[in-house]
């Protein structure tokens, strides 16, 4: 697989932060292999997944929250066909109804204890018929299908994950993104900028959330850079808040889709950025978000906008033609200062972690030109970026596992 294909593959619009997405997903396409309308529900879910639908608003549903309606709505009113884009034109007259069957115990929940990342697993009944679907490790992974325990569809390779056949390092990407030929993906490109600046656009002119974007935006005065954290907060500050706008994502998160392109796209705006250079840039900035979650995983206890953050403000100096070096150290620095930000899920306080992520990552960059960059030696820095990329992962995936633990028992008391 090329960089284009997989930017492609990776790189799609959604409707709605992509967890409680995901469930709205494989509900109805489980609703679909069912062929009517279910009266009970039962989802078996990793404690990553409750963790992200725990909290958040899901679009389509006028400020619901949580798993129970996100699998209602996926079930009586999403269309499987739009994939992330389920519940992107539900008929809302038919809320209250779910409200009601809800209430009276259509949902039931399971929490999988043994299985960690993103796993869903979807039985729906009605009539004595019962039908399955199952999701793993991406958020439109089906691998698995049956209706009365007949198996319709098994990916009996579900453990092959997507990113073992691209090769990805800090070097073939920076060369790709400086030369590479990418007009096979332009349009998806076009609708990152079109997209992600519309929702960030929508959280600064309007009330969401906890308003994180407006308020720095009144605070920056003079202070340029606080207008490119002020936008990309606001537009996770509209999209955790239910805002019924696209995003295109960057490592199965519409929050790190936002984060990692929407200050490339203000700061091209505003210098009157030629259009070669942003693609380019959004290119670079996209990849190197991706490489670094390859081995993080797409849902942990560290949180996906301190890679997204670090990615971004490369890609700004990537636009910017700064040295390939002093790049790579900006990303080191950013690393090394933010990767202790948790996640306890998917909610309005994302909005304040991408400020606070970008903020740092800003300063990272401030950093190297001036020289100052950390040392091999300090803490988990490493000489080489792609070592200190896999350094990353390993206390990400590895290290913060019992932490992700901890968080959802005191997220959720259980």
């Amino acid at each position: 697989m090329d960089y284009n294909n997989f930017l492609r593959e990776k790189m799609v619009p959604a409707f709605g932060c992509t967890e409680p997405i995901a469930l709205a997903y494989g509900a109805s396409r489980a609703r679909s292999i069912l062929g009517e309308d279910p009266e009970k529900i039962i989802a078996k879910l990793s404690g990553n997944m409750i963790k992200n639908v725990n909290s958040v608003k899901v679009p389509g549903t006028d400020g619901r929250k949580g798993i129970e309606i996100s699998l209602a709505a996926g079930a009586f009113l999403g269309d499987y066909n739009k994939k992330l884009e389920v519940l992107s034109s539900v008929d809302k007259s038919k809320l209250n109804m779910l409200d009601d069957l809800i209430k009276k115990g259509l949902v039931k929940i399971e929490l999988v204890h043994e299985i960690k990342g993103l796993y869903i697993d979807i039985v729906m009944e009605k009539n004595g018929n019962k039908s399955r679907v199952i999701i793993k490790d991406y958020h439109t992974n089906i691998i698995y299908e049956s209706i009365n325990n007949k198996v319709l569809f098994e990916n009996k390779n579900e453990d092959e994950k997507l990113e073992s056949k691209i090769d990805l390092s800090f070097d073939k990407i920076y060369d790709f993104a400086k030369s590479g030929n990418y007009k096979s993906i332009t349009d998806i490109l076009d609708k990152e900028i079109e997209y992600n600046y519309d929702i960030a656009v929508e959280g600064i002119e309007n009330p969401w959330g906890a308003n994180i974007g407006k308020m720095i935006l009144e605070d920056a005065k003079d202070n340029y850079n606080d207008k490119l954290v002020a936008y990309a907060a606001a537009g996770s500050d509209a999209r955790m808040s239910g805002c019924e706008k696209p995003v295109v994502i960057n490592s199965g998160s519409g929050n790190q889709g936002i984060t990692v392109s929407v200050p490339i796209i203000i700061y091209a705006k505003d210098h009157s950025i030629e259009r070669d250079k942003l693609y380019r840039s959004l290119i670079f900035a996209n990849l190197i978000g991706l490489y670094i979650k390859e081995g993080i995983g797409e849902l942990s206890a560290y949180c996906g906008v301190v890679s997204a953050a670090a990615a971004s403000v490369c890609g700004i100096a990537f636009m910017k033609d700064e040295d390939k070096d002093l790049i790579k150290e900006t990303l080191k620095n950013g690393l090394a200062t933010n990767s202790g930000i948790i996640c306890d899920g998917a909610k309005e306080s994302c909005a304040i972690k991408i400020a606070s992520s970008l903020k740092m990552s800003l300063f990272a960059y401030k950093q190297a030109k001036s020289g100052n960059s950390f040392k091999s030696g300090d803490g988990i820095v490493k000489d080489d970026v792609d070592d200190m990329i896999k350094t990353v992962g390993h206390i990400a995936k590895d290290g913060m596992r019992e932490t992700d633990e901890v968080i959802l028992k005191e997220m959720i008391g259980r």
